[in-house]
Formats: C-alpha cells, structure tokens, sequence
C-alpha cells in the first residue's frame, strides 16, 4: 500500500492557531489536522504550570503569578518555535495564539494588576507573529462543561459556568475589534468532528479558503 504524501493544499495560510474556550478541542483538532498536512505542530505546554491547580483552589490569590508564569511559558514556546523557522518546514498550526494570555488575564485580574499585565503583554506581543489566520471552535456553555467532565483532569473539575462564560465573552468581545486577520468561527454544538471523518472533512475543507481579514462565523446543522 502507497502511503499518500501530507497534503499541503490544505493551508492557505503558514500560520493557523486553533482557539477555544476551556474544552472546546483545540489540541484534538490540531493533532488531528496535523496528521494529514506537512507542518510544525505547535501545543501549549500547560501541564507543566505549577500554579494551575492552586488557581482553581484559590483564584484571586494564585491568578496574577498563574498568569504571569503563562505569558513566560508561551513567549518562549512560540519565540523559539515561530521565530525560528526550519527552511523547509514554514508552516506552523498552533493550539493557541499568544493573545490569549490577555483574554484570560482580563477575565481573572482585577484591574490593577491587570493594567500591569497589559503593559508587560504588550512588549512581549510586539515581538511575536500574529497569525495568518485564527480558527475558533465555539461551543454553548453546557457542551464545553460536559468535555471537561468528560476528559476528567481532576483540577478543571470545578470550573464554573459563569467563568467559562466570562472567558467566552472575552474572545467575542476581542474579534469584534481584530482586523488585521482573518478569524473562523465555527459554532461546532451539533457536530462531532472526533467521530465523524465527514465532519472533519467539512473544518479541513474551510481551511483551505482564503478569508480577508476580520470575523467570518459558520454554524454547522
């Protein structure tokens, strides 16, 4: 049996980053993207956060040094993934972008220490790439909370509605303003792109299109 070479028709784009709230599946759907296509896989290194459990427990205590440890974690990760760029491997898919160090800090900070992120975030993020093209997986509420039951990581257990919400507005509140490249949302409630390979053909499909910059949605029936 010939083994089909990776197809890189699929990218229009040498930067995508896969967004989402907490349990949306971005890592599944980039691990499975990268499968298929040519490219240098990028996945947030999260596990490694010592803050993280703390942050669940106790929130206002452990969320600036959680988040500060992030944007750290992050601004190397993709420094020294983006910026250095093997010649003959040019196209990166990422479970994140760097922007979302700022969502999450402006939806767990209080606004002073929040006002001190921001003017650290805004140096660092003068310095890294945005992408060529950001892809968010939009989930209701209710289905994000039923994938983190689901995927069972004990700290993520008692995670609110109300703070997946918080974060969810964050993004939609921060596509609103970004034009300066294109962002896919995909509302996915009704689908399983895990499950079903026609769904996943249906998100790859998309990816190959070429969107001008701002927000285009699509809802999948």
């Amino acid at each position: 049996m010939t083994i089909p070479p990776p197809d890189r028709k699929l990218i229009s784009y040498q930067y995508i980053c896969i967004e989402g709230n907490i349990g949306a599946g971005k890592t599944t759907l980039c691990e499975m993207l990268a499968e298929e296509i040519d490219c240098k896989l990028v996945l947030e290194e999260f596990a490694e956060n010592p803050f993280l459990p703390y942050f669940y427990k106790e929130p206002q205590r452990f969320a600036l040094p959680m988040e500060l440890f992030l944007m750290a974690e992050r601004f190397k990760q993709l420094q020294n993934k983006i910026m250095h760029r093997e010649l003959f491997n040019e196209y990166i898919l990422s479970d994140y972008s760097f922007v979302k160090t700022l969502l999450f800090a402006k939806n767990n900070l209080p606004e002073e220490e929040y006002r001190l992120f921001h003017d650290m975030f805004e140096v660092l993020s003068n310095q890294i790439p945005k992408p060529d093209l950001m892809v968010f997986l939009h989930r209701s509420i209710d289905n994000l909370k039923d994938h983190i039951v689901q995927r069972a990581r004990p700290y993520e257990q008692n995670i609110t509605k109300d703070y997946l919400q918080g974060l969810q507005n964050m993004y939609l509140e921060y596509f609103r303003n970004e034009l300066s490249f294109p962002i896919l949302l995909l509302d996915i409630d009704r689908i399983n792109f895990v499950e079903n390979r026609s769904h996943f053909q249906e998100i790859k499909n998309l990816l190959s299109e070429s969107l001008g910059p701002g927000l285009h949605r699509i809802s999948f029936h």
